[in-house]
Order: C-alpha cells, then sequence, then structure tokens
C-alpha cells in the first residue's frame, strides 16, 4: 500500500496536488492508495488551551478525501501517546505494522513525529531500515504564495473570499442551526436566519457583508442567492457577533433548520449607518449587487 499522511485541513489544490501524484504512483506499482489523517489537529493535544480555526470538520474533510477517487482513507486518533511518538516509531508501529504501508508520499513540507524535528533526509533513512520507500511530493504554488491551509485561513480572515476559494477548489462552506434572534432585520424588511455553526472550531470570516449561497439540510431551500452578514449590527448598537442570512425569495419559518451556507465574494465591510432608513437604502443596493 502506499500512503500520504497529514491533517489536510480543508483539502485544497495542494493537498489534491499530492494526492494525485499519489494516486498515480500507486496505478504504476499496482497497489492500494490510501490517505492518513488524524481526527483531531496535533496542536489540540499539545496545546489544549489552544483555539481550532479549521477550514474543515472532521465529517467535511473524510468525505473530500473519498471524493478524490482514493482507495482508502484512515482516520488515526491523535492523543499524548501519539504525540510523544517518534518518527522513527511512528512510521515502524503505525505505517508498517499497523496498516501495512510500503510506500510513503510526503509532502514538501510535511513533518511528524515528536516536536516535528525530523525531515525528509531522515524519514528516508528511517525508512530503508524499516522496509517504506520515502518520496518527496513536489510544491504547488499560487503565484507567489505556497498554497496552504493557515494561507487560506488568513484569506477567510481578511475577507478575499474569492482567493481562498481558489485555492480551496471550491467555496468555502459553514453549516449551522437557524436559532431565535432580535427581529431587527423584519422590522426594516431584510428578516434574517441566524445562524449558530454547528462546530465551533470552524473558521469564521471576516466581518462584512457577503454574497453566498444557501441551502437547508431538509430539501426545502434549494441552493438559493442570499445576503449574509457577519458582524454587531452596529446601526442597532448592537455588541456580539452574529451570522444573518437574509433569503431573497424565501418567507417560511426556518427556526430549527440547518442551513449550509457557501461564500461566494464580499461586497462590503460592515459599518454604523445613520439610521435604519440609510441602511435600508443600502441594503437594497447590496441585494442588487448579489443578484449580478
Amino acid at each position: 500500500m502506499i500512503a500520504t499522511i497529514g491533517f489536510f485541513d480543508g483539502v485544497h489544490i495542494g493537498h489534491c496536488h499530492l494526492i494525485n501524484m499519489l494516486k498515480k504512483v500507486a496505478r504504476e506499482r499496482g497497489v492500494e492508495a490510501c490517505v492518513i489523517t488524524f481526527d483531531r489537529h496535533p496542536r489540540q493535544v499539545v496545546q489544549p488551551e489552544w483555539c481550532p480555526e479549521m477550514l474543515t470538520t472532521l465529517e467535511e474533510k473524510t468525505q473530500l478525501l473519498e471524493a478524490t477517487g482514493i482507495d482508502r482513507c484512515e482516520v488515526l486518533h491523535f492523543d499524548r501517546e501519539m504525540a510523544n511518538q517518534s518518527a522513527h516509531d511512528f512510521m515502524l508501529h503505525t505505517l508498517k505494522e499497523k496498516l501495512g504501508v510500503s510506500i510513503l508520499v510526503t509532502g514538501y513540507d510535511n513533518r511528524f513525529g515528536h516536536n516535528r524535528s525530523e525531515g525528509f533526509e531522515d524519514y528516508v533513512r528511517y525508512g530503508k531500515e524499516i522496509g517504506i520507500e520515502v518520496i518527496k511530493g513536489e510544491e504547488l504554488t499560487d503565484g507567489s504564495n505556497n498554497v496552504s491551509s493557515s494561507s487560506i485561513r488568513r484569506m477567510l480572515k481578511e475577507g478575499r473570499i474569492e482567493d481562498a476559494t481558489r485555492c480551496l477548489g471550491r467555496e468555502y462552506q459553514l453549516t449551522g442551526t437557524v436559532v431565535g434572534g432580535e427581529h431587527i432585520g423584519r422590522t426594516i424588511g431584510f428578516p434574517t436566519a441566524n445562524i449558530r455553526p454547528d462546530d465551533s472550531s470552524k473558521l469564521i470570516p471576516a466581518n462584512g457583508v457577503y454574497a453566498v449561497d444557501v441551502w437547508s439540510q431538509a430539501g426545502d431551500i434549494n441552493r438559493e442567492r442570499a445576503m449574509l452578514n457577519i458582524g454587531t449590527r452596529p446601526t442597532f448598537n448592537g455588541t456580539a457577533t452574529t451570522i444573518e442570512v437574509h433569503i431573497p425569495h424565501f418567507a417560511g419559518n426556518l427556526y430549527g433548520s440547518t442551513l449550509s451556507i457557501a461564500f461566494l465574494r464580499k461586497i462590503r465591510e460592515e459599518r454604523k449607518f445613520d439610521s435604519p432608513e440609510a441602511l435600508v437604502e443600502q441594503l437594497n443596493k447590496d441585494l442588487n449587487n448579489i443578484e449580478q
């Protein structure tokens, strides 16, 4: 079996580039292609106080990995014992003995093992001793920037949705439950569904107004263009950050529903207006903008 290993948050185009290489070598050697990942970010175990901002939940990640056409996806439970394991012992006991890996494809900058202190040349040396051939994956770049999960997180936190979409190879998505709100949008003619993300570790993009597509898990809303605001509603002196979506052509009750949101582009920054009427005037302009 040939395998590659990593956390693969986002399963972005750099990951897919590596996986395509994995599948190519698997076909040439006539062996099974496997992606090995973890059920949590290693940093969550090493630094329990760290608050993750993930591009994908575990379920989303495994679905995306399986959709790449690999033969097998292995999800390992990452705990303190695994964190303390050396790269040599991980390769021997987990990759070779437990999973039967005979060929390992590593990302161009991928490191594993305790303290991530060893690198590709060490893995090659250990592999020769253990009986695992180690191959280095090629770097994929996006212009002058390396495509990485951390760079995509930065793009989303800066509101650079289209850049993130290009690097992910698809739109960034959030899934959440519709919860009760203050009904301010309804009073000004723009009713909104307040979204509570189902996974608190999922990254929330920068505050602002976005063009999005939205659909319900129950199927009562097919993919519809909508307008989403992330922010504190400064015109009404709000303080808590909320995620609110206005679906122009829907008038039903969504409380308790699970909605999925795909971010298309950022329309503008959130700002405080002099009056509700001025806000409504701007919202009408935003509505025309998202439907273009």
